[in-house]
């Protein structure tokens, strides 16, 4: 399939779209962040751009504003009309009193001009993703998303970190995909949703099986690693057969040849030289394998059946190897492409097929499983409930060198929650709140300096809301409404479950472990 080519489809399925009010925008960023679909982005148009934008981009432009933000620039969010699905995310998330963005008939955008707009800033002005660090909420919307106009349902739970994944390291990343939702808005014959930027670098993306999911992504990484290994042989070999500025590159190379951002920079220098000096010992052979200069961002994604279920005893496999690969588990506690089945991420009183009386054990601890090994990164997020977190544990992940596991709450349509996945940002945010779903993180280079590695984020649950988020949605409600009486011993377990996870997680998250300082570093 062709990168990119959801943006000919301009399916124009809503008939509410999203109008910004840019008098009250604060220029937070956080409706790019969460828009399932990357159809609303903000952007940043120097003097050139906008002398040759559309009169409705030039007369509505802010001064960029903030204290990172360097340069002339002019703000602007833009959607995407032909492509927004009206799921009312990006309002809901609007932190503003007066909220800067409503929903409106499509055709009062489209009289506006607001397509022609979109298709101005989405395809000709840059993405500066260099002005605002891109560890920062406001900074990552800046950047591209490599993944955009899918075909998933509208307000989807999962796909706003699969887009995140590819603004913050979309241009090399390889992305190996358990079969699934993600696999199905990912590949849509004759389109696919996986873009490159203007450099004609994207995420290198395939499907695999349900069951061994993780077991290819780990051999996409060994095929990559087999040639860079090539490269840095090659490189030792030949240092003494070459001149500089080769020998400083290639040492330079063999040095830093883990950190993704370095050997970017030393790709753009390394290819100009090898090319000029094609008569020495092994330049042609490098640069026949030039696309590996570059350190791949490796993630393996899948859905909670595969995790928790069909894929589980490969993905155990993979992280206890401990390759750094980076695991993101799209968790909407069950089988939602297939069919609706419970899975083992489902709790107790839950109902979907196979478990139509309502789920009788508990949901499995996949972050608490995969911390016992200690030497694994793992992170439990919810963008809806914290966009800090999620963008720090997804970059801590991805930093860490060694395995990963981020697990994201994934709000679903199988959910039948109130409203539907249109209210699913409050519904999301009281998962966090009520304790249903906490946000932790757990990186073990901090035990090998005698620190906790456990930070637990945002305030202490209001576990008396526990029953309120429950019965927000049908998963849980249904089972009320025509066993009331098992449902309440059934919701009390569920809740007694989180309860312990949560005091767990506390008790870890409190103990010393100032004695886990290496035995060198106590002595240096």
């Amino acid at each position: 399939l062709e990168s990119g080519s959801t943006q000919y489809e301009k399916r124009g399925i809503s008939d509410i779209v999203p109008m910004w009010i840019e008098e009250n925008c604060i220029q937070c960023n956080q409706c790019a962040f969460e828009c399932p679909h990357a159809v609303i982005r903000p952007f940043l148009l120097n003097d050139k751009e906008i002398e040759k934008a559309p009169l409705g981009v030039k007369n509505h432009l802010l001064d960029g504003s903030g204290k990172h933000i360097k340069g002339n620039f002019k703000y602007k969010i833009q959607v995407s009309i032909q492509d927004c699905t009206g799921c009312n995310i990006c309002v809901d998330v609007c932190p503003t009193k007066n909220k800067s963005l409503v929903m409106v008939p499509y055709g009062d955008e489209d009289k506006r001009g607001e397509q022609d707009n979109a298709d101005y800033l989405f395809n000709d002005v840059e993405y500066k993703d260099y002005v605002v660090s891109t560890d920062t909420i406001k900074g990552s919307q800046f950047a591209q998303p490599l993944f955009e106009f899918h075909s998933a349902c509208a307000g989807c739970g999962e796909t706003t970190y699969i887009a995140l994944v590819t603004q913050l390291f979309g241009d090399r990343a390889m992305i190996a995909n358990a079969t699934g939702c993600s696999t199905i808005y990912a590949s849509s014959a004759p389109s696919t949703p996986y873009t490159k930027n203007d450099k004609g670098e994207g995420p290198a993306w395939a499907n695999s099986l349900f069951e061994d999911n993780a077991e290819f992504g780990y051999g996409m990484y060994h095929a990559v690693e087999t040639n860079r290994n090539r490269i840095q042989t090659i490189m030792r070999d030949n240092m003494n057969k070459v001149g500089n500025p080769l020998v400083t590159l290639f040492n330079e190379w063999i040095k830093d040849r883990n950190d993704g951002p370095k050997t970017k920079r030393l790709r753009n220098l390394l290819i100009p030289a090898l090319e000029a000096r094609a008569s020495e010992p092994g330049v042609l052979e490098l640069l026949s394998l030039k696309k590996f200069f570059v350190k791949k961002s490796h993630w393996i994604f899948g859905g909670d059946g595969w995790a928790y279920d069909i894929g589980y005893g490969g993905l155990d496999h993979v992280l206890s190897t401990g390759t750094n690969l980076n695991v993101l588990v799209l968790d909407t506690e069950v089988y939602s492409n297939t069919g609706g089945q419970s899975s083992k991420s489902a709790r107790a009183g839950s109902i979907a097929e196979f478990t139509n009386d309502g789920k009788a054990s508990a949901k499995k601890d996949l972050g608490y499983l995969t911390m016992m090994y200690g030497n694994i990164y793992v992170a439990q997020i919810n963008s809806r409930a914290s966009q800090r977190q999620t963008i720090q544990a997804i970059k801590e992940a991805e930093a860490y060198p060694g395995p990963s596991l981020i697990i994201a709450y994934s709000p679903c349509i199988a959910h039948g929650m109130d409203g539907g996945l249109m209210k699913s940002v409050d519904q999301a945010d009281l998962a966090t709140k009520c304790g249903y779903w906490p946000i932790y993180s757990y990186d073990p280079r901090l035990s090998e300096k005698g620190e906790n590695p456990i930070k637990i984020s945002g305030k202490k649950p209001d576990w008396d809301r526990y029953e309120e988020f429950l019965l927000h949605e049908n998963r849980y409600r249904n089972l009320k409404v025509y066993n009331p009486e098992h449902a309440n011993e059934l919701f009390a377990k569920n809740k007694a479950d989180a309860q312990f996870r949560y005091r767990q997680l506390t008790r870890m998250a409190a103990a010393d472990w100032s004695d886990e300082v290496k035995v060198e570093d106590k002595e240096d």
